[in-house]
């Protein structure tokens, strides 16, 4: 069994929804550096070296992104890396576009 006991002492800095999703929220603005998350089903708790800032809602790396890489959150694919992507680095629009309306033939 896993020791939860540093992850009682204080919030989470960021929530995955499922074990397999490459990104997670942030639950607040995160600066460069080691932050402690966890998921909502999965690993009770993942520690993490955040690569560049986050802000509040926006989405972090949790294992390296190939360019044209499916982005995958809630299990679902939910956009397209557009370039690599570090492992803790910020994705958001700069990086992915979204899957919606995404041609497998494009």
């Amino acid at each position: 069994m896993a020791d939860s006991s540093h992850a009682d002492s204080r919030p989470p800095d960021f929530l995955a929804h499922r074990e397999g999703d490459v990104v997670a929220v942030a639950v607040r603005d995160l600066e460069p550096g080691t932050v402690e998350g966890g998921y909502l089903r999965g690993p009770a708790s993942v520690s993490l070296r955040l690569t560049d800032s986050v802000p509040l809602g926006h989405k972090l790396a949790l294992a390296d992104i190939a360019k044209d890489q499916e982005v995958i959150e809630y299990g679902h694919r939910v956009g397209i890396a557009t370039q690599d992507i570090a492992k803790g680095g910020h994705v958001h629009v700069h990086n992915v576009r979204s899957a919606r309306w995404h041609n497998s033939a494009s």
